[in-house]
């Protein structure tokens, strides 16, 4: 007897519900590890997503996304996630490459509108490339908030935003690099900042995110602890509006506003939707936001030492014999993780909003992401 069609899929929407709880059985012990993993590094919430052969496999959140008031955490919920909001503008820049709107190897002064010169090479051309790369000799000391440190008209001590080395030649993280390039996305498009990486980046892929905190529901946000005295307390300028700074903001000039190096409001699914985009070099399944060539180049590393390329670094460190692609972040207590293997196409998306933060001996790695990806690894990806 033939069962209906209604019944035919409730009995293989069960069997593949049963076949997923099958699959943790298999892996004894996993929830108890995340757990004592958790208790060990007093994570406040953590949302985790493992993606393999070209989709996500395993997505879960735990703790809490508000611990005042002890509100679960989940998978859709939004976390400023920092630092790999970086990629987000260098996706852009090569989509405008791809366009013929500028070249990698442009001067940047001509591109951000106001001279960016290390006064000790002046004869050296600062290049869009070298600022998207952090090989720039730019540094953060006259911060990163705004452009005024690289101006001797507003700041005297301007020379100290530069350092010794000459640009193109060394490596040095810096935030102030990409919230100028927000500038140059802006002076380039015509367009605020945040409005349009939403609608060449984040709509056309289905992203529920944004830069701007008053064009999201605010009450998806995460909340971000940091220890204070042995305590979380919960970090509010995490998700500052800028409500009036925005209403009067000049498009190339006060971009950082909406911290383009930093400030990017996402979930841990939909960053793992991203992530797979530049998994696959540039395509979402039937989306393609930028070429193959394009990838690959953010993929390329042009520090020796760092292995930073655009936005995106390789590493080696995070797990044993692997070499994964992505980026991290931390700001106000979060700390997130997004790599990934192109060859393999596997990857990670771990973010917590609160936890102690311990390092990796001799690195910058936080303990508690690489132990959690490491976990994710043996449990879903090793054969």
């Amino acid at each position: 007897m033939q069962l209906p069609r209604l019944y035919r899929f409730l009995l293989i929407l069960l069997l593949g519900i049963a076949s997923q709880h099958n699959l943790l059985a298999q892996k004894a012990g996993f929830e108890e590890a995340v757990q004592a993993l958790i208790q060990r590094h007093e994570a406040v919430g953590l949302s985790v997503v493992v993606v393999k052969n070209g989709k996500p496999i395993f997505s879960k959140s735990y703790g809490f996304k508000d611990l005042e008031n002890r509100v679960a955490l989940s998978n859709t919920d939004l976390f400023r996630i920092a630092s790999i909001s970086k990629s987000f503008s260098a996706t852009t820049i090569m989509q405008f490459v791809e366009q013929g709107k500028l070249k990698l190897t442009d001067d940047f002064s001509d591109l951000v509108g106001f001279k960016v010169r290390n006064p000790r090479y002046p004869n050296t051309v600062i290049t869009l490339e070298m600022v998207l790369s952090h090989r720039s000799s730019i540094n953060d000391s006259n911060g990163y908030f705004n452009f005024d440190g690289l101006d001797p008209s507003k700041n005297p001590n301007w020379e100290k935003s530069y350092n010794q080395y000459e640009p193109g030649t060394q490596y040095e993280y810096c935030n102030l690099n990409y919230n100028m390039v927000g500038a140059v996305i802006e002076r380039i498009s015509g367009e605020r900042f945040d409005i349009y990486v939403k609608k060449k980046i984040l709509s056309p892929l289905g992203l529920n995110a944004g830069f701007c905190v008053d064009s999201l529901d605010k009450k998806s946000f995460v909340k971000l602890y940091e220890q204070e005295s042995g305590n979380f307390v919960a970090q509010d300028a995490a998700y500052n509006p800028r409500s009036e700074e925005v209403k009067n903001h000049v498009l190339g000039k006060t971009t950082a506003i909406f911290s383009p190096t930093g400030g990017l409001k996402i979930s841990a699914n939909d960053l793992a939707s991203y992530m797979l985009m530049h998994m696959n070099y540039g395509k979402l399944g039937k989306t393609k936001l930028i070429s193959k060539k394009s990838a690959k180049q953010m993929q390329t590393p042009l520090s020796t030492k760092e292995n930073y390329g655009l936005a995106l670094l390789k590493t080696k460190d995070l797990i044993a014999n692997q070499t994964m692609v992505g980026h991290t972040g931390s700001a106000y207590g979060l700390y997130s993780n997004m790599f990934f293997e192109p060859k393999e196409k596997f990857g990670f998306i771990v973010i917590t909003n609160g936890c102690i933060p311990t390092y990796v001996e001799e690195g910058e790695t936080l303990k508690f992401s690489k132990e959690m990806i490491n976990l994710l690894y043996e449990n879903f990806i090793k054969k």
